[in-house]
């Protein structure tokens, strides 16, 4: 009778411990199912331009309603117009999407990017870490690394490196752009001239074998040619979905690059254009990534 009790008792705490691993297993699903329909429902309205809620629907495997509540969440921050039925995107080759969009996009190819760089740099090194959601991935595959010297004009970066004890971390002065929490303008661009580093960490709005990289911000890119034009190195690291894309303001052409980092999800002709404009290309894996050499290299 007493070790039915017991049992019965053991039951009873297991069960609403079970009843919570559960409930949280199927919270982390809802939310990972939710940001991955979101940033589907986004792509597919920026590459067609427009898209009526039925389509989307169909496109991303969710009701009219959840769509209709992403819709009015996109609208806010500012990333489509709603109309009738549907949605237009505002996106053009100058738009810059809101960092609080840019920063939940590709999260996981971008954690892997910014590892394989962090593996790329070796100790004593001088390195530039450039603004963007990729480049900050990379300042987190840095943390506990020593002997290194790192100058940035992303407070974001600066954040994250701010009390590693084994980095010197530099901060160019400039002008605070909202959300990014870039620093632009004369001062950041004057921070460079009088250094000389070996590495330069490049974020890029994209990456064209013909075109070369692009930004959307004609700000950030004279503060990235700045930068250029003091390292040895040019390491640019790119998620998939920037290959191939043209945006609105030129940074360099691609014989000012020595490497591209992005993640598997690049198609073939892609890397190959990449390689044949002589761009080693490293494709992040789960460690440091396959690395292509350069064609004629």
């Amino acid at each position: 009778m007493l070790f039915r009790s017991h049992l019965l008792l053991i039951r009873t705490i297991i069960l609403p411990i079970d009843l919570r691993i559960n409930k949280q297993a199927l919270y982390i699903r809802t939310v990972v199912n939710s940001q991955t329909r979101r940033e589907t429902a986004l792509e597919l309205l920026q590459q067609k331009g427009e898209l009526t809620v039925a389509e989307l629907s169909q496109l991303t495997d969710a009701s009219p309603m959840t769509i209709r509540r992403d819709l009015e969440a996109f609208e806010k921050e500012g990333v489509l117009r709603r109309v009738h039925g549907g949605a237009v995107s505002v996106a053009s080759r100058g738009y810059l999407p809101p960092y609080s969009v840019r920063e939940k996009r590709e999260l996981a190819a971008k954690a892997l990017i910014g590892e394989a760089v962090a593996s790329m740099i070796g100790e004593r090194e001088t390195v530039i870490l450039d603004v963007g959601t990729t480049t900050l991935q990379t300042a987190r595959g840095l943390r506990g690394r020593r002997n290194l010297t790192v100058l940035t004009s992303s407070l974001h970066v600066a954040n994250v490196l701010a009390k590693e004890s084994g980095i010197r971390l530099m901060v160019t002065g400039g002008t605070v752009t909202p959300g990014d929490l870039s620093l632009v303008g004369d001062l950041a661009e004057d921070a460079f001239s009088r250094l000389r580093f070996d590495t330069f960490v490049m974020g890029v709005a994209g990456v064209d074998a013909e075109v070369g990289c692009t930004e959307f911000s004609t700000d950030d890119a004279r503060v990235k040619r700045a930068a250029l034009a003091t390292v040895r190195r040019c390491i640019v690291v790119a998620d998939s979905s920037k290959l191939g894309v043209v945006t609105f303001a030129r940074i360099c052409p691609l014989d000012s690059v020595n490497v591209v980092v992005t993640d598997s999800r690049a198609q073939p002709e892609q890397l190959a254009a990449l390689e044949a404009a002589h761009v080693e290309v490293v494709v992040a894996g789960h460690e440091t990534g396959k690395r292509r050499p350069a064609e004629g290299s």
